[in-house]
C-alpha cells in the first residue's frame, strides 16, 4: 500500500499545480527527493549515553537507523577533538519518507505548544526548506516519561523545485502548516 501523502500528491498536488503554477508537464512539477533529519548532540562531548539515546529515539521517530556524524575540525574551547562523535543523521526516502513526512505535518507539528505555523522564511534559494524543531517529544512514538534529555533537531525537505516560490508551492499543497501572511 502507498503512502497517503504520496497519493495525495500524485491525485490532487500535481494536477493543481499544474493548473496554478503554469506547469506543463506532470514530470515539471516539483516533487521531494529527500528528507534529512538531522540531530545535534552537544553533550556529547562529556557523555557519550547521551548520543545512544538520541541514536535510539531518532530510530523510533523515522523507523530507519541513523548516521552517527563526526566532528571535521578540533575546538579546543569546546573541548572537541577531530573525529569525536557529535550528532546523528537519518536520510529518508521513498515510501519512508512520505510516511515520515505524513506524521510530521498531521500528527507531530499540531502537538508542538503555542503552534501556530512553520515559518515560510526557511528557504535556502535552491527549492529545499529547513525546518527546526527544539524537542524531539512531540513525536507520538517517544514516551515522555523516558526521556531523559530534550534535544532538538532540523528537518530539511529536499525538493526538484528550481526556485523558492514552487518549493512553497508544493509544501503548502502537501499540508505543510505554513504561517499565515
Amino acid at each position: 500500500m502507498a503512502a497517503r501523502l504520496k497519493e495525495k500528491y500524485k491525485k490532487e498536488v500535481i494536477p493543481k499545480m499544474m493548473q496554478g503554477e503554469g506547469f506543463k508537464n506532470p514530470n515539471e512539477v516539483p516533487k521531494l527527493v529527500k528528507i534529512v533529519v538531522n540531530m545535534g548532540v552537544g553533550k556529547a562531548t562529556q557523555d557519550a549515553k547521551v548520543l545512544d539515546e538520541a541514536v535510539d529515539q531518532l530510530t523510533q521517530i523515522t523507523g530507519q537507523k541513523p548516521l552517527v556524524t563526526k566532528a571535521k575540525v578540533a575546538i579546543s574551547n569546546f573541548k572537541l577533538r577531530q573525529g569525536m562523535a557529535i550528532g546523528c543523521k537519518v536520510t529518508l526516502r521513498g515510501e519512508k519518507m512520505y510516511e515520515f513526512a505524513d506524521r510530521l505535518i498531521s500528527l507531530a507539528l499540531p502537538r508542538v505548544r503555542d503552534f501556530n505555523g512553520v515559518p515560510r522564511t526557511s528557504f535556502d534559494g535552491r527549492g529545499n526548506y529547513t525546518l527546526g524543531l527544539k524537542e524531539q517529544i512531540i513525536f507520538p512514538e517517544i514516551k515522555f516519561d523516558k526521556v531523559a534529555n530534550i534535544m532538538g533537531m532540523d528537518v530539511t525537505f529536499v525538493t526538484t523545485a528550481k526556485k523558492n516560490e514552487d518549493a512553497l508551492a508544493l509544501l503548502e499543497n502537501l499540508g505543510m502548516p505554513f504561517r499565515k501572511k
